[in-house]
């Protein structure tokens, strides 16, 4: 008797406590110390009791927005944002639930995602992290910081919630995130919210909704090259369905991307991929945000027969050629191992990022942030001269004698060592070897390092004037 009583307690209680839950819910990325992009409409969403009214209210508003849970206890409103600034509360309340988000600020909301290049932080020993990481405490930057977590299915939430940046916050978020959050709001004088979703070891293809690897037969077929390996997803789509499409919607000024590496098995299908993830997201968000990359910096990747590391860098040249308000920043003079996968300089990439963003997008400096990219040759006499994009007034500059990784070639094919002289923003290239030159190729090798530039400071990107298929030099 004794013992049903307490089955029948149990049961009472057990009732109690599920009827008294709360119906009304938000994402966790909905948290305290959150940024919402200012001056804009956002927006925000959530669960509740299916049917029941929700009310929300934030402290920039003098009215009170309200709507109605469908019946899969879902609601989502436009939430009308105002100038950068707060702290502001926001309250949702339906059904006698009350949620309050505090310490809310309207700023400028970035993603930053990729493979390993772009997660590294502090704890991976980098200096110019561990050296910042004292100092770091900044409360009008906040950190979003996402687990890597893999689904086969999207998700509608994460398990993170946004934190005020401190050195504790930043001690394990993408250094590259740091600093470029850290420089914009240095510029622009207004709240910084940087969202990390990114994932070492990882492809294209992960990040990219697997509907659209299933659609196009030829990246179906690459996708095939990924192999499993431990601690990261292998699959389309995995990470996209837990990392970004929980709050894909969820408004931003752009996002910064540093992967390439593990699609070099790849490079011939990675500007299709790359174009395709990029409209895919911004489909997904519903507008055209920035989209700014690091090209993938020299490293012996040891492939004999092509460099595929080349032929990926130029898909990626080629992506942002291609593509609208997509930009690239080159990194090939920052590398001081290319025996490293792991270049250590990780604060230039973020800087140069900033540095588009703020020349491109927010019109606050003005400068040419971009590195100088192939645009057309034309051949004269045993001369070809060289024009680049991106080189509205600047000059190019050798740092050195004369042009690393430069070679020249004839209706032979045959490439050998070229010189090069400067005429203001073009290059000249020539060879005693090479009477009737045919096509130019600079820094067309996996590990080549360089030393072109433009007067900005921004090294030359590697290209190539031929699309022939020979990868050996004349004197190799």
């Amino acid at each position: 008797m004794k013992h049903i009583k307490y089955v029948i307690a149990l049961i009472g209680t057990l009732f109690i406590v599920q009827t008294g839950f709360a119906q009304l819910r938000l994402p966790r990325f909905f948290s305290d110390h959150l940024v919402l992009q200012h001056d804009t409409i956002t927006p925000f969403w959530g669960w509740a009791r299916a049917g029941r009214e929700v009310k929300i209210h934030a402290g920039w508003m003098k009215d009170t927005i309200k709507t109605v849970a469908t019946g899969e206890a879902q609601w989502k409103i436009n939430l009308p944002t105002a100038k950068p600034g707060g702290p502001y509360e926001i309250t949702a309340v339906s059904d006698g639930d009350t949620l309050i988000l505090r310490d809310v600020l309207l700023g400028e909301v970035w993603i930053c995602s990729g493979q390993s290049n772009m997660q590294r932080n502090a704890g991976d020993k980098l200096q110019e992290m561990v050296d910042r990481l004292p100092t770091i405490s900044n409360p009008n930057i906040r950190l979003l910081q996402i687990a890597n977590i893999a689904s086969a299915y999207p998700q509608s939430d994460v398990y993170n919630v946004w934190m005020p940046c401190d050195s504790s916050s930043a001690a394990r978020f993408s250094a590259i995130g740091y600093f470029f959050a850290e420089k914009l709001q240095q510029e622009l004088n207004i709240p910084v919210g940087i969202i990390n979703a990114s994932w070492g070891g990882t492809s294209a293809e992960v990040w990219t909704p697997q509907e659209v690897i299933a659609a196009n037969k030829e990246l179906s077929e690459k996708a095939k090259l990924q192999v499993t390996a431990p601690r990261k997803p292998n699959l389309p789509g995995r990470a996209w369905n837990s990392m970004i499409a929980p709050y894909a919607g969820y408004t931003i000024a752009g996002a910064l991307w540093y992967q390439g590496e593990n699609n070099v098995v790849s490079w011939d299908s990675y500007e299709l991929l790359f174009s395709k993830m990029i409209a895919k997201w911004r489909e997904e968000w519903g507008y055209n945000f920035p989209f700014y990359f690091a090209q993938i910096a020299p490293y012996t990747y040891k492939n004999k027969d092509l460099p595929k590391a080349a032929l990926l860098r130029e898909a990626q040249t080629n992506t942002m050629l291609h593509n609208q308000d997509v930009k690239m920043v080159v990194t090939s003079d920052l590398v001081t191992n290319v025996k490293d996968i792991h270049p250590t300089r990780k604060k230039e990439v973020a800087l140069r990022l900033a540095d588009i963003a703020l020349a491109e997008h927010y019109k606050k400096i003005n400068k040419n942030p971009y590195s100088p990219v192939y645009k057309s040759h034309q051949v004269k006499g045993d001369k070809i001269i060289v024009d680049f994009y991106f080189m509205d007034n600047q000059h190019l500059v050798i740092k050195g004698k004369n042009v690393n990784e430069l070679y020249i070639a004839g209706e032979d094919r045959k490439f050998y060592p070229a010189k090069a002289r400067i005429d203001k923003n073009k290059l000249i290239v020539f060879s005693d070897n090479v009477k009737k030159p045919v096509a130019v190729r600079f820094a067309f090798s996996e590990t080549a390092e360089t030393n072109l530039y433009s007067s900005n400071g921004l090294p030359v990107a590697l290209f190539r004037t031929d699309d022939w298929n020979q990868f050996t030099t004349a004197n190799h």
